[in-house]
Parts: C-alpha cells; structure tokens; sequence
C-alpha cells in the first residue's frame, strides 16, 4: 500500500517533468503552440529559423506579439527554402499564406545565435558598467510596445556598445525596429539598439564597450533617433536605472 500511495504521489511531478520535455516540440503539422516566457527569438533559436522568417510565414506584423496557447509555424510552408539558424538574417524568405496570428501580449523580443559559440565568455553581471550608446536627448519610447528609451541625435551619429559583449543580431529583419544590433552580455542581459542609418558589426562579433556599432538614422521610424533597451532574461529593465547619471 505504502509503495501504491507513493507512485500515486509522485504522478503530478512526472506529468510537470513530461510537460516540461516537450516545450520546443512542434505538431505534425508544423506548428509549436507557444508558452509562458516564448519570444520569437527563443522559438527561433529551438527550432533553429531565422525569427525574421517566422515573423513572415505567420504573417506577424509585430514581433512582439506572441501569446500564450498561440500556434506559431516553425517549420517553411510548402515551396519556401529558408535560410536557418535564429542569429541569421533572413534572404529568400519571403511572406507564404499561413494561418493568420491572433493578437498577442508582448513578452522580450531577443537574439541569440544557436550554437556552441553562444556560450564565448562574456562578462560576468554584476561586473556590468554600462555608458550610454550615444549623446543627446532621451525619453521614454514613443511606441507603446517598446519599454526602453528613445534618444535623439543627428543622421550618422555614432552609436556605441554601451557595455562589452557578443553581437547576436545585426540586420533589418524585424518590422518596427529598422536596423537593428542586439549584443549580448551574460547569459541572462543583452541590449538592443534600433533604427540606425548602418550597421558597423556582424553577428558572432565580440565587441568592447565604447566601440561603435552603428551609425544613428531613421529606419522604420519618422525620426531620427537610436531606440535603446537593456532586458534581463528576456525581460525589459530600467535603463535610466543601469545608465550613469549625466
């Protein structure tokens, strides 16, 4: 009896752990359902595709809008060859009929290449000490959806890694965001830097703090601005609260 009572009692945990085994798995149909902490990134890291062709085959038209129970096609639709790997961009993907997404909450939208040069050394978070990426003046983005800061500036002006650490994004794959550079940090804080005129890195590159990496524009805004964000597992954090003080 008392063995009976303790299989009985250990079913819960199991059924978790078999849940938990098959949360980057998709259906025959090629679709994964999307769950608590998803991005388009990190479904495109498990499933090695490029997030930028996600965004297409599932007709997106903000990455950031995922929600949880959402199906999401993870694998090309019939006759699209596309490039894979979640740090690439995206050429020969184009938009294929697809089942229509619904509209979704906003979790972190994030890069991160798939591979074993994902995990290159990278400085160890508490050690951080963050500049800011560019001069001028900064506010609140004006986009509802982004939670980081737009600073103003003018056309070409240089744009800085505001703390040293590994590119994992350097294209303009990403409606809303324009050219765009995401370089991560520690395994849990990575940066992103929007809307530049050009890109002066390519992914897999490990850049210092203080290098530049782009060059302030307007791409896919009505302004020119460089729209800065810091997120911590995937999730937005205070800038104005890591940034010194000017």
């Amino acid at each position: 009896m008392k063995r009976i009572a303790s299989i009985i009692a250990a079913l819960p945990l199991a059924g978790a752990l078999l849940l938990a085994g098959c949360a980057s798995t998709a259906d025959s149909d090629g679709y994964y359902t999307v769950r608590r902490g998803d991005t388009l990134y990190s479904i495109g890291r498990d499933f090695d595709q490029n997030p930028s062709n996600l965004a297409a085959w599932n007709r997106l038209r903000n990455p950031n809008d995922l929600e949880v129970g959402q199906r999401i096609l993870v694998k090309p639709p019939t006759g699209i060859v596309a490039r894979t790997g979640a740090g690439q961009t995206s050429r020969g993907a184009s938009p294929a009929p697809a089942r229509k997404a619904t509209p979704a909450a906003r979790p972190a939208a994030k890069a991160a290449a798939k591979g074993s040069d994902d995990d290159a050394p990278v400085p160890a978070d508490a050690k951080l000490d963050w500049i800011w990426p560019t001069q001028g003046k900064s506010a609140p983005s004006s986009d509802s959806y982004k939670k980081g800061i737009d600073i103003a500036g003018n056309d070409g002006q240089a744009v800085v890694a505001a703390a040293a650490g590994k590119v994992t994004y350097a294209g303009h794959g990403i409606r809303g965001y324009g050219n765009m550079v995401i370089i991560k940090h520690t395994p849990a804080l990575l940066s992103v830097y929007a809307h530049n005129k050009s890109i002066a890195v390519k992914e897999g590159q490990m850049v210092a703090r203080g290098q530049q990496i782009a060059a302030m524009g307007n791409s896919d805004t009505s302004k020119v601005k460089l729209y800065f964000e810091i997120r911590r597992n995937g999730k937005p954090v205070n800038v104005m609260a890591l940034l010194p003080p000017r």
